[in-house]
């Protein structure tokens, strides 16, 4: 399985700047945003990819359009791998809105009001144990790619990763940074 961190969003530049939360509710990709979902894209096409799922915020679900358009997939939306819930950014759309913004793709599955109000750092590796056993067994999982945030990938594989960084994940305990690479 293939991680993928989101494309930068306007949150993400006024955070890195000034470390103050800026109050965006779920915020959407910049042009930088688009460009680094574009590029995983191309680093894509050599892993066979078959299967995308995508947390339900704005700023994934673009990410993961672009990507899955690119790869000519369809895109399953993931509620487990949504954000942590630790900022502003972390309030979602409601799933009513989502469906008609991507009216291509399935909501029905999530209640309107689908994202927490906060979450514990514990709740968070609970929720990532959930998933593991979701997709552990899963027959597309080496061939899966699932487009998520920082906290999600934090506790998932111990990764702190940047925007539009793409880490293998085969196993807890088990990931690499895939994109990009380290140079010694």
């Amino acid at each position: 399985m293939i991680l993928v961190r989101h494309g930068q969003s306007e949150f993400n530049v006024h955070y890195a700047k000034t470390r103050i939360d800026p109050g965006i509710v779920d915020p959407v990709l910049t042009e930088e945003g688009r460009l680094q979902a574009q590029a995983a894209a191309e680093i894509l096409r050599a892993h066979e990819i078959e299967r995308v799922l995508a947390s339900p915020f704005t700023r994934t679900l673009q990410t993961a359009e672009i990507i899955a358009g690119a790869l000519k997939l369809p895109v399953e939306i993931e509620p487990l791998v949504h954000e942590h819930a630790a900022f502003i950014c972390d309030i979602g759309t409601p799933a009513g809105d989502l469906a008609k913004r991507w009216p291509d793709w399935r909501f029905d599955h999530l209640p309107d009001r689908w994202w927490p109000e906060s979450e514990q750092e514990e709740q968070l590796h609970a929720r990532c144990q959930r998933f593991w056993g979701l997709v552990e067994t899963h027959a597309a999982r080496p061939r899966t790619l699932v487009v998520t945030h920082w906290g999600f990938i934090r506790a998932l594989t111990g990764l702190r990763v940047g925007n539009g960084h793409l880490v293998r994940f085969t196993a807890p305990g088990a990931a690499e940074l895939l994109h990009p690479r380290e140079t010694a």
